[in-house]
């Protein structure tokens, strides 16, 4: 399509949708359900160990110390058996037997289960036991309208001229994570990136406007509050927001809206969940006490303190002269009728809102699939 002059493989706008997968919406596997329970077996081990403490110091300070901060079978196994030694010839509660035994011999196969979800899960927040690569999303065609959760898989898709250039399925809900490796995926069909790519605010985080950077390919991506910002309503609403506040870079300070300086005291680093690490810095007043704005500037009962993101800061006033400058209107104008339309001819035209297949090679392939066919059905139109 590209040799025919029918698609520009230099130009790319970016979107995605929710598709729901083939798998049973109520056989599901909680991430944050396993930490929880995890948490209950600590809590009680560290209560038999205590009261074997009370019992049978002496017995216990011979045994070599355990750390309940992580858990696992083989540390139940050895708990178990030293608070055992410890208590055999004491006078010990029937209550507190019985839950040691309970923990012996129920304890160590849940936790090799938690085991095993904890490495399909792979950082996810959630899976399906008939699709164990699909995690449990937020689709739009809700038509119970109560926000329930069903197991799918985000597709990606890089369009021109309403033809599918580029395509990807990924586990996580958010588009945020996405763009690095969608961009890596477009760089092994063609040999380069994009010179341009367009992508909404979804897409608008350090990550990804240092991935674009670094692939010389010029971003128009918003940031998530680029559009109250151009309208004046976030000024409006937010008057003391930190972004507000005015940075002298050669003192490396802030002034509060009273005019008082907020210094430096304390730099940090953060990593996200693909593992990207970013750089905070905080910054606080030397006295709020008394102020006349101290009730709409802030609520904390200390002296306010902010984060900032420097480098975050320095790409969105990058993105902003992109996204305001001719070429950067002219592109954002592109956007939903090039990718978006895209979405709105699969979905509602062809009706494709759930998969077939299950698992995420299957899927991808499935998509591939609806791909061609939409490609094909362009070129023919």
């Amino acid at each position: 399509l590209a040799s025919e002059g029918l698609v520009s493989l230099k130009e790319a706008y970016v979107d995605g949708t929710k598709i729901e997968a083939n798998a049973n919406r109520y056989t599901f596997v909680w991430g944050n359900a396993i930490k929880t329970n995890k948490e209950r077996m600590v809590k009680q081990i560290d209560e038999l160990w205590k009261f074997a403490q009370s019992v049978a110091e002496q017995e216990l300070n011979d045994t070599v110390p355990l750390d309940f901060k992580t858990i696992d079978a083989d540390k139940v196994n050895q708990a178990v058996k030293q608070i055992e030694a410890a208590i055999r010839d004491k006078a010990v509660p029937q209550k507190v037997k019985q839950k040691l035994q309970y923990v012996k011999k129920n304890f160590p196969d849940k936790l090799n289960q938690y085991k095993a979800k904890d490495k399909v899960l792979d950082g996810r927040n959630s899976y399906s036991k008939t699709d164990t690569d699909a995690t449990f999303m937020r689709m739009k065609e809700d038509h119970m309208g109560n926000g329930q959760l069903k197991p799918g898989y985000n597709v990606q898709i890089t369009t021109n001229n309403q033809i599918i250039t580029n395509y990807d399925t990924f586990p996580n809900p958010t588009d945020t994570l996405t763009l690095p490796a969608h961009l890596d995926s477009f760089k092994a069909l063609y040999g380069h990136t994009p010179e341009t790519l367009t992508a909404d605010s979804g897409y608008g985080s350090e990550q990804n406007y240092a991935c674009l950077e670094a692939s010389n390919c010029i971003g128009f991506v918003k940031y998530n509050y680029f559009h109250q910002e151009q309208q004046g309503v976030r000024l409006k609403k937010y008057p003391f927001a930190a972004d507000h506040l005015y940075y002298n870079e050669a003192g490396d300070f802030y002034v509060c809206p009273m005019g008082q300086h907020m210094n430096k005291v304390a730099t940090y680093k953060k990593k996200n969940d693909n593992g990207f690490e970013q750089t905070l810095t905080k910054y606080q007043a030397r006295n709020c006490n008394g102020c006349p704005l101290r009730g709409t500037c802030h609520k904390s009962k200390e002296n306010r303190s902010i984060e900032v993101n420097h480098a975050l800061n320095k790409h969105k006033q990058k993105a902003r002269e992109l996204l305001t400058s001719d070429q950067g209107i002219k592109h954002r104008k592109q956007r939903p009728q090039d990718v978006e339309a895209v979405f709105g001819n699969i979905k509602q035209n062809k009706g494709f809102r759930r998969f077939m297949l299950r698992g995420k090679v299957k899927v991808t392939t499935e998509f591939g699939w609806i791909a061609i066919a939409h490609n094909l059905k362009k070129k023919t139109a």
